[in-house]
């Protein structure tokens, strides 16, 4: 693999890069229609987003051995996790509007943190668990208009599940990630990405006896672009860590409900409501207190090493 270079600008650029690519990737899937079945929508996202991948790591000459591994098991599990989670979201993609989809989704990293002190035994503080409890609330804010439905039609009205799918997606997408952060323990990236989108391409085929939609040329056309924007968008965000630090990169993650926002509007005719937008600011302002957290703890541990090694030279 190759080294970090320090060029945070480019970093930057590559991560809204790939945010517009995966926001593109969502427009047309939207675009596709709602009567498809999350499980195709999957399968051709998989597909063919395995296509730019396989490009890219050719013309960087590590496409060799990149599907070698020892963990064949970790990789169906961290795959069948994933792609049960981005049906779910592909299923509120299609019944929802896409500001809305957007910042549901940003109760993933929140979990993820709620997951990683459960499984992995990491040390959560009391000032990481009021900000999982800010961002949730301002979750509950975005969906709370949606859930009331269920009051007058039962679990039956639409845009109330696709609210409980897309959560439900968001908290199965936090524990794949941290599945993900036991396999970068033995695995490198490139494998990871190539297992997990064979896996979810084979596993989303088997969907197929339980009615997929009989696809026109528009449809068709509009799946394959989506996940060739998919795998590009894949491959600029892996790129993005490789010119500056994470906690540079990641809160940039949230300019994609902006993004969302104007290309929602030009495309579909969809204005956020003063939910979606209020609860937005509670999420947001909770992760990007996580990251910065999650960076001075990195900088508290860091400069503890260096005194460690200091008094103990051997």
């Amino acid at each position: 693999m190759p080294h970090q270079t320090d060029d945070p600008l480019r970093g930057i650029l590559l991560k809204l890069s790939s945010i517009l690519a995966f926001l593109c990737m969502q427009t047309c899937i939207k675009l596709a229609g709602s009567g498809i079945a999350p499980g195709q929508v999957t399968f051709y996202r998989s597909l063919f987003g395995i296509v730019p991948i396989i490009v890219f790591l050719a013309w960087r000459r590590e496409l060799k051995g990149a599907y070698k591994t020892s963990r064949p098991f970790g990789h169906f599990v961290r795959s069948l996790i994933g792609i049960t989670s981005m049906g779910m979201g592909f299923y509120g993609l299609m019944h929802l509007p896409l500001p809305e989809v957007i910042a549901l989704g940003y109760a993933m990293p929140l979990m993820s943190v709620v997951l990683a002190a459960i499984l992995l035994g990491e040390v959560v503080r009391v000032y990481r668990w009021s900000a999982v409890a800010i961002g949730l609330f301002g979750v509950l804010i975005i969906s709370w208009p949606k859930l009331t439905l269920f009051r007058q039609g039962g679990f039956g009205e639409t845009e109330a599940l696709a609210v409980v799918m897309v959560l439900g997606g968001a908290c199965l997408g936090g524990l794949a990630m941290v599945q993900v952060r036991r396999l970068l323990v033995t695995e490198n990236g490139p494998t990871i990405v190539l297992y997990f989108s064979t896996f979810a391409a084979l596993i989303s085929l088997a969907t197929l006896p339980f009615g997929w939609a009989d696809l026109g040329m528009k449809p068709l056309l509009l799946l394959i672009v989506a996940g060739l924007f998919g795998g590009v968008g894949q491959i600029m965000m892996t790129e993005s860590y490789r010119f500056a630090d994470a906690s540079t990169i990641a809160p940039f993650e949230y300019s994609s409900i902006l993004f969302g926002i104007v290309i929602s509007y030009f495309v579909f005719g969809e204005v956020p409501s003063l939910n979606t937008l209020a609860g937005s600011v509670f999420v947001v302002g909770a992760g990007i207190f996580i990251i910065f957290r999650e960076h001075r703890l990195g900088l508290e541990r860091r400069r503890l090493r260096r005194v460690t090694t200091t008094q103990n030279p051997n």
